[in-house]
C-alpha cells in the first residue's frame, strides 16, 4: 500500500488529535500505545520537514540556479 506523505499541517493535525485522545485516559492500554506510536511517527515527520525548510531557507539561490549560504547581517 503506497502511503502520500503527509504535509506538515496534516501531520500536526493529527497529532493534536492523538494527544487530546491521549489525555482524556479513556483508551485502553493497547489502544493508548498504538496511539503513541502512531503519534511518535507523526513527530518524526514534523521534525524531517522542518529540517528541509531550514535547510531550504538557509541557502539563497542565485540568478544561474547555483545556492550559497545566506548571509545574516553580521556576516558578509
Amino acid at each position: 500500500m503506497a502511503s502520500k506523505k503527509k504535509t506538515f499541517e496534516q501531520s500536526m493535525t493529527e497529532l493534536e488529535e492523538i494527544v487530546r485522545k491521549l489525555e482524556q485516559g479513556d483508551a485502553s492500554l493497547e489502544d493508548a500505545i498504538a496511539l503513541y506510536q502512531q503519534g511518535m511517527i507523526l513527530s518524526k515527520n514534523c521534525h524531517e520537514q522542518l529540517q528541509q525548510a531550514e535547510q531550504q531557507l538557509v541557502a539563497v539561490v542565485n540568478e544561474d540556479g547555483s545556492q550559497q549560504p545566506f548571509a545574516t547581517d553580521g556576516e558578509k
